[in-house]
């Protein structure tokens, strides 16, 4: 796999991601304040829910990375914060749980 074609997969997965927390009924329309965004804490636990991170922090910067032909971080782990957060055996949330799990592999691997 190339890398172009590395970066489109990821792409992807994100845009997966994000149609899973919309049939989760976990997309906000109206952004967190940012001062919640700011947070130092990782994932932001301690301004936002787990959902509210993806949404607002991690699909962006995702994006951003892929756009401006950054390189990827080293290490992604986002699938556990998941299985942590939603502790749910529903199918959708299962579903999202797989999707997280095939793009930290992706991010983890990328050339």
């Amino acid at each position: 796999m190339t890398s172009l074609d590395h970066r489109l997969e990821i792409a992807a997965r994100l845009i997966d991601v994000e149609a899973a927390l919309r049939q989760l009924r976990l997309w906000d329309e109206t952004p967190p304040s940012a001062e919640a965004l700011a947070s130092a804490q990782p994932f932001a636990v301690d301004t936002l829910d787990f959902y509210q991170w993806l949404q607002f922090i991690f699909l962006p910067t995702m994006h951003g990375i892929i756009e401006r032909g950054q390189a990827m971080p080293d290490s992604c782990a986002v699938a556990p914060m998941a299985e942590e957060s939603f502790n749910s055996t529903s199918p959708p949330v299962v579903e999202l749980i797989v999707t997280l799990e095939e793009l930290d592999q992706l991010i983890t691997a990328a050339p």
